[in-house]
């Protein structure tokens, strides 16, 4: 016996530990760069609303089993004790003369213990709870997919944009490497008199503006990695590095847009029907309001009693019934009409919800769509404007290296390329995030990660 009690500990304090660990933290390795998909899986993981929702679903299943507690037994155990100062009266009447006289009965001490035991057989509280039992966790599990569904929209377009800031930042970086060396060249043939003064001061008022683009750019990557963390519900004090591919951005920013919609598979139609169904079902209970209610119940008491209270626990005294309950509601002051009038009102309420929220979400996926096909075609055009660019400024860079082109034209080419640059990665990343948006619009954003 004391070995099979050794082995099962450890499985005794793993079952104890269950909770703690379903709702425990995750850890990540440290400094390591987390791709897309690694900061989707931690925010569903540590996301404080997420695991809200996931603790409001264990919330609604004990409720219904606070509820659907009135269909088991309900037993208890009462015991009272008391002394008389003075007996009570009772009047009796006198053989003897005819005429009522008080008497004073029972004894002074008196000690009852019972145990009482009752069980409904029917009532309509609990039929209602029992009812609706499916249904409130199919609510509690809807809402926690609602909460998915937000966090990995969120937390996928905050990557995004982290990323974009990323980009506009090595883009800065990059043009100001190569303004640094124009300022230098132009400053230089100032001096030796090959070129006059303008030539220097245009290099360095584009040299200004891009260090300070470069500032806007890191002061943005800051605060969006600081929202991103808030996000994915990631400390404030831990490092994140963003890991990507630019290939395999590219290939992901394409979806099929021919997709039809299909609005019950969006979660917001689905917690409306599931509303409906438990409103009905509320509508139901008051209109079975008239319905009676029957428990049965028992009752063994022992009573101890006696003038001595040394002597009152030598004798005891008991009893014991059994027997039916039932409960009629006969008038309410129309209550139950006035409630059940309330539900059906309430329950074509949501049939308005309903029809609301289906506009609601062809007014969302036409917007997406809309959104989607623009962002493409300029991601398209910015793709090919970059590659135009870059060759342009190769073309003009040597032509003003060997003195055929003016340094105005080294300018221009030099403000077309960051241009580009800038608008490509910026249309690549609107397209990514137009692409969460109209995957959540017809109801296939994926949450299983």
């Amino acid at each position: 016996m004391k070995q099979t009690q050794l082995a099962l500990k450890p499985l005794f304090r793993l079952l104890l530990f269950v909770p703690f660990y379903a709702f425990s933290q995750p850890v990540l390795p440290p400094d390591k760069p987390l791709t897309q998909q690694e900061c989707v899986a931690f925010a569903l993981q540590s996301q404080p609303l997420v695991r809200q929702s996931l603790i409001d679903q264990e919330i609604t299943k004990a409720s219904n089993q606070i509820a659907l507690a009135g269909w088991l037994p309900q037993v208890g155990i009462t015991g009272t004790a008391q002394h008389y100062f003075g007996l009570p009266f009772t009047i009796f009447p006198n053989p003897a003369t005819g005429l009522n006289e008080p008497r004073q009965l029972g004894v002074r001490n008196v000690t009852t213990v019972g145990l009482s035991g009752t069980q409904v057989i029917y009532n309509n509280d609990v039929y209602l709870a029992a009812r609706s039992k499916r249904f409130n966790n199919q609510a509690a599990q809807q809402n926690t997919v609602e909460t998915r569904i937000n966090t990995v929209s969120d937390v996928s377009k905050g990557f995004y944009d982290v990323l974009l800031s990323q980009r506009q930042l090595d883009v800065f970086a990059q043009d100001i490497v190569r303004l640094q060396r124009n300022y230098r060249d132009a400053r230089l043939r100032y001096e030796t008199g090959v070129a006059d003064k303008t030539e220097y001061l245009q290099a360095e008022i584009s040299l200004n503006n891009s260090l300070a683009g470069r500032k806007q750019s890191l002061e943005a990557v800051n605060a969006k990695l600081a929202y991103l963390k808030q996000l994915m519900g990631l400390p404030p004090e831990r490092k994140l590095a963003l890991q990507y591919d630019t290939l395999k951005l590219e290939q992901d920013a394409v979806m099929d847009t021919t997709v039809a919609l299909n609005v019950a598979n969006r979660i917001e139609i689905q917690q409306l029907e599931t509303q409906k169904t438990l409103q009905g079902l509320t509508v139901d209970y008051y209109r079975l309001g008239f319905l009676p209610s029957l428990s049965a119940f028992g009752n063994y008491n022992s009573v101890f009693q006696n003038n001595e209270v040394s002597e009152q626990y030598r004798t005891r005294f008991p009893n014991s019934y059994a027997g039916l309950q039932l409960g009629l509601p006969l008038f309410t002051g129309f209550r139950r009409t006035q409630n059940m009038r309330r539900a059906r009102l309430e329950n074509q309420r949501l049939d308005e919800d309903v029809a609301n929220t289906r506009n609601q979400i062809n007014t969302e996926y036409a917007t997406a769509l809309a959104n989607y096909k623009g962002y493409y075609t300029e991601y398209q055009l910015g793709k090919r404007n970059l590659e135009a660019s870059k060759e342009v400024y190769n073309v003009v860079n040597l032509q003003y290296r060997e003195g055929i082109r003016a340094y105005i034209d080294l300018i221009v080419a030099q403000t077309t390329l960051r241009t580009s640059q800038l608008n490509y990665y910026t249309a690549l990343f609107q397209l990514l995030g137009s692409k969460v948006d109209l995957l959540r619009a017809i109801g296939e954003l994926p949450t299983d990660y």
